[in-house]
């Protein structure tokens, strides 16, 4: 018997040490690891719907210990975006900035003729898109898109005011297009962040904005802003209510309204130039553990995120489909810098 149960053991610890190495082949160590803080530079001001995502995902990967090392939020908003463009850039071989990236990537290059091309950095991945919603005041009288675009129609050109999030970029990309779908004219005022848009609308210093659904879903639900319609194909997913009467999914498209334009925007991750592939791998799979937490999950049904995650050849090649859609509509809306 004694014999029979030291086969057993053995067996047992033979056992035990294969399924170690098994489990050592499936979850290999990465050949790169962060040996410091790491800053996570957004090209933004404090508040806006970047900012903010890149302080989610921090806390995510600080309550869930998905990195050894810290991060630091950095907010480089400056010349619209490019302060922070263009430290990356600089940063060439520092695996130790991780840029969030949105569309200003293109926007930049092509409005002021920007030395820089998201070519120049490296692809880490896409983490999400983003809605854009033409926002009024709670208080104005305005039920539907219609009713809002007739007002600023009847006004004439350049009484109406529509803030939004810098100048030549996403948002005033957006007015433009609907300007020329409802044959309005509208005085475009930008400003540092959506934060500060949002607040500029609370104030009643502005008449509308096309913030993202988080840069001003605070005011939403305290009743102090009115969605009227998202520029988007479809009416978003989200079911949950946010006010005490409507959900994302109840605001219409701006299509429905009979203005068919459409935007969504890049919600991505850059290293600088001459990182290595060991090291933009290792980042793309932090990403990929972010976007299955229960947290993101929250995060993109409270935000109207749109969460789509990607990376090599599959983010690259959406890179650069996004990009000359950019070229187009920027081009067409008059904003595109001389050469």
């Amino acid at each position: 018997m004694k014999h029979l149960t030291r086969r057993l053991s053995k067996k047992s610890y033979l056992f035990a040490s294969t399924v170690v190495l098994a489990g050592t082949v499936a979850m290999p160590a990465h050949a790169w690891e962060p040996t410091r803080s790491v800053e996570i530079i957004v090209p933004a001001g404090a508040g806006g719907a970047s900012d903010q995502m890149a302080r989610t995902i921090q806390s995510i990967i600080l309550k869930h210990k998905l990195m050894k090392q810290s991060t630091l939020v950095l907010n480089k908003g400056g010349a619209s975006g490019g302060e922070g463009i263009m430290e990356t850039k600089a940063s060439a071989g520092d695996p130790h900035k991780l840029m969030v990236a949105f569309s200003a990537i293109y926007t930049l290059p092509i409005a002021v003729n920007l030395p820089f091309n998201w070519r120049d950095l490296n692809p880490v991945a896409m983490i999400a898109q983003d809605e854009f919603v033409l926002w009024t005041n709670a208080e104005a009288p305005y039920k539907t898109a219609a009713d809002y675009l007739k007002a600023v129609k009847e006004g004439g050109p350049g009484k109406f005011k529509m803030g939004g999030t810098g100048a030549k970029r996403e948002d005033q990309i957006i007015t433009v297009a609907l300007e020329k779908a409802a044959g309005v004219k509208f005085t475009y005022v930008p400003y540092k962040s959506g934060g500060e848009a949002a607040t500029q609308l609370v104030g009643k210093h502005t008449d509308s904005n096309v913030n993202n659904p988080s840069e001003n879903v605070a005011q939403w639900r305290a009743d102090q802003v009115k969605a009227l319609c998202v520029f988007s194909e479809q009416r978003m997913t989200y079911k949950d209510k946010i006010t005490k009467e409507l959900a994302w999914s109840d605001i219409p498209t701006c299509k429905e309204a009979g203005y068919d334009v459409q935007y969504q925007m890049l919600r991505a991750f850059f290293l600088p130039p001459k990182t290595t592939a060991e090291q933009s791998a290792y980042y793309a799979d932090l990403l990929k553990k972010v976007s299955e937490t229960d947290e993101w999950k929250e995060y993109l049904a409270k935000q109207a995120l749109h969460g789509q995650y990607l990376t090599g050849a599959d983010f690259v090649s959406f890179l650069e489909k996004d990009e000359a859609n950019h070229k187009t509509l920027m081009q067409e809306a008059g904003l595109a810098a001389k050469k």
